[in-house]
């Protein structure tokens, strides 16, 4: 837990995730052992600023009690060893078309970004962004800012030199966006580094500080971010809060690693075409969930289509690795998932490996599929109050790591 904490947020913020873990192994109703295909078609009864954001609120009720079901507790394993955190850029690469763009570059320092490590140049980096629209902004040196965060334009393209950084200064807040993508389009960012500082923030409670938030963009790619020490999530994935019907769309993200986040490495709380390749997500605390990926709507117009992760790592995350928890998703519109999780990787996470979760329709109507293939995990799938008529789960070959 956090030094900045109070002792009650820290014992609360233990007794949500613990009890959570606990009443994980209580309530199992499935596992996976040894290799081969498994297909369940269900088992088991049953924000920032202007965002709106039930996750906390769902582990809060969670916590009460309500609506568990007995049943078989999962198989335990020996603790694996933890994974080393960030604590400062590397020189960054990418092989993707975007890093040789032929767009003409500009230096944030030409807009009077000091980046010396302790001057706020938030104000002087968003002039640079406004400024640069069209261009290539190169981002150099230890740029120190404000929680007041930077804003994306449509047609933004900013790259991160080598060894350059953003990092919040000293603060009290429990809610900001370092950067914000809402409702803007064909949006680039290469090798980002952002550290969103918990260690310097003195609020005692809250989980909405983000690194990326991307809410309603559409046509986004962001090669090699690094989110590390951010309050909430490394990258909080929503639709536009303010144009009907309108989620984020096709957005690519390449190698993007968050370390030492308290509430998740990423939220998708809707979104259609997204693609996360080769993730590593490690090291999540403070806060519950406190998983690596976690998907979870906030209501029945949260859209979950096309959504593929490839080759994701998690690691000694606290919640468990990767979380899918559709409680708050049927209602009158009818809803079809495709999440497909390919090669996941997680041996270390004490919240479980892989868990789907929450569902009850009610009368509604939610299919399609969530599957996971060739994973290698620690901890056998876990599936809690699922609804029969629901998605199809699919684990196809998973591989169970003795220890």
């Amino acid at each position: 837990m956090l030094s900045n904490n109070t002792q009650a947020d820290t014992q609360a913020d233990n007794t949500v995730v613990d009890s959570r873990i606990a009443t994980r192994r209580k309530l199992l109703t499935s596992l996976i052992a040894g290799s081969g295909a498994f297909v369940l078609a269900a088992c088991g009864g049953g924000g920032d600023n202007s965002v709106a954001d039930s996750v906390a609120d769902r582990w809060r009720k969670r916590n009460t009690g309500s609506g568990a079901s007995p049943a078989t507790p999962a198989s335990s394993a020996s603790s694996a060893s933890a994974t080393t955190t960030a604590s400062a850029p590397a020189a960054a690469s990418s092989t993707n078309a975007a890093s040789t763009s032929t767009a003409g570059t500009i230096a944030a320092s030409s807009f009077g970004v000091k980046a010396d490590g302790k001057t706020n140049d938030r104000a002087a980096l968003q002039a640079a962004i406004d400024g640069s629209v069209g261009q290539i902004l190169v981002i150099s040196g230890q740029v120190r800012m404000d929680t007041t965060g930077l804003k994306l334009r449509t047609n933004s393209h900013i790259r991160f030199a080598s060894g350059a950084s953003i990092k919040l200064l000293p603060h009290n807040a429990d809610i900001y966006q370092m950067m914000l993508i809402e409702d803007v389009s064909n949006v680039i960012v290469e090798n980002a580094y952002l550290d969103g500082s918990k260690e310097l923030n003195s609020a005692s409670g809250g989980e909405h500080g983000m690194g990326f938030s991307i809410i309603g963009g559409q046509n986004v790619h962001l090669i090699a971010p690094t989110t590390i020490n951010t309050w909430g999530d490394g990258i909080y994935i929503n639709d536009s809060q303010t144009k009907k019907n309108t989620p984020t769309y096709n957005l690519l993200v390449d190698n993007h690693k968050a370390d030492g986040c308290r509430r998740q490495g990423v939220s998708i709380i809707s979104g259609d075409t997204i693609t996360f390749n080769s993730p590593v997500w490690q090291n999540i605390n403070g806060t519950a969930p406190a998983c690596g990926l976690d998907f979870e709507p906030n209501d029945n117009s949260a859209v979950f289509k096309s959504i593929t992760i490839n080759s994701p790592t998690t690691a000694n995350c606290k919640g468990g690795g990767i979380n899918v928890w559709f409680g708050s998703l049927p209602g009158p519109i009818s809803k079809t998932v495709t999440i497909a999780i390919n090669n996941h990787v997680d041996t270390t996470s004490q919240g479980g490996s892989f868990a789907v979760q929450g569902l009850s329709l009610n009368g509604y109507i939610v299919n399609g599929q969530i599957s996971s293939t060739n994973p290698k995990w620690k901890y056998p799938l876990i599936v809690e109050q699922w609804d029969n008529n629901g998605p199809r789960i699919n684990v196809q070959n998973p591989t169970i790591v003795k220890s």
